[in-house]
């Protein structure tokens, strides 16, 4: 069993996935938990496809893919909040219309370019075994602002979170506090999306954060077993891709999702032992 570890994180480029896949787990815990506890997880899955003619651009345009997914998820959460503020269209059609014309937009641009479908196959799937150290530190820049973000604007969010009329009464606008959260959104899945794909971020920021809070109910505590959960499914995608050649992101958000429907199946089977059996009627 060691060996079967060892083996595994012995070459360079595991090690670097492995850093790569850690990093993207602690960003995506600490959006992934506001995300989960508001139920934006449709808004988090609307910006995972969103960036995606952000980085076909850049690709094609020759400069950072960071820099273009950072602002295509801008642009897009930007318009979700014009569109749901001044109309009558609500929030989930809004988004669901934004959705569709950001995928569509950016299929449109890779198919415009006739030797893009190997880097297009990398930018929606991931390619967490081809992370390099200039992707790591993209990654440590950016989860390091969602960090302190997440650190300074806590109260703002807890306060959105649970009680948004209190937090208008106490003066947190939670306008910008809902603006600030969806750049922290887009931040998290840019500093993902390298590791593991914009299609697959999705498992990485729902997954771990919603089995948490079937265990712990306090948000730090959340966070925090998210990140063990994240890391569990990090290790577990890895060593499986690594040993039976399956697509390292998508392995790793199977996972993700997988822990989900454990921890689900443990909780019903804890509820049926626990229930009273009803005695037999006797005639």
């Amino acid at each position: 069993m060691v060996s079967f570890v060892v083996d595994a994180f012995e070459p360079a480029f595991m090690q670097r996935a492995l850093v790569g896949s850690l990093i993207a787990v602690v960003a995506t815990s600490l959006v992934g938990t506001w995300v989960v506890l508001r139920g934006l997880a449709f808004i988090g899955d609307a910006l995972a496809h969103g960036i995606i003619p952000g980085i076909s651009l850049a690709v094609l345009w020759g400069f950072s893919p960071i820099v273009g997914a950072f602002v295509s998820a801008l642009v897009m959460s930007w318009l979700v909040s014009v569109v749901s503020n001044r109309t009558v269209v609500r929030d989930d059609t809004a988004i669901g219309l934004l959705f569709v014309g950001m995928l569509s937009l950016g299929i449109v641009i890779v198919s415009r370019a006739q030797s893009f479908s190997a880097e297009a196959a990398s930018l929606l799937f991931g390619d967490v075994l081809g992370v390099t150290l200039a992707d790591i530190r993209s990654q440590l820049v950016a989860t390091l602002v969602v960090l302190a973000g997440g650190a300074v604007l806590y109260r703002p969010f807890l306060a959105l979170t649970f009680n948004r009329a209190k937090a208008q009464t106490l003066g947190m606008r939670p306008q910008l506090a809902q603006g600030a959260l969806l750049t922290l959104l887009a931040l998290s899945i840019v500093a993902s999306f390298q590791a593991i794909g914009t299609l697959l971020v999705f498992g990485l920021l729902v997954g771990p954060p919603a089995t948490a809070s079937l265990l712990v109910h306090r948000v730090p505590a959340i966070m925090i077993t998210s990140m063990a959960f994240g890391a569990l499914a990090v290790v577990a995608g890895l060593l499986t891709s690594f040993h039976y050649s399956t697509a390292g992101g998508a392995t790793i958000a199977v996972f993700s999702v997988l822990e989900f429907f454990l921890v689900v199946t443990g909780h019903e089977i804890r509820s049926a032992l626990r229930r009273p059996i009803s005695p037999t009627p006797t005639g």
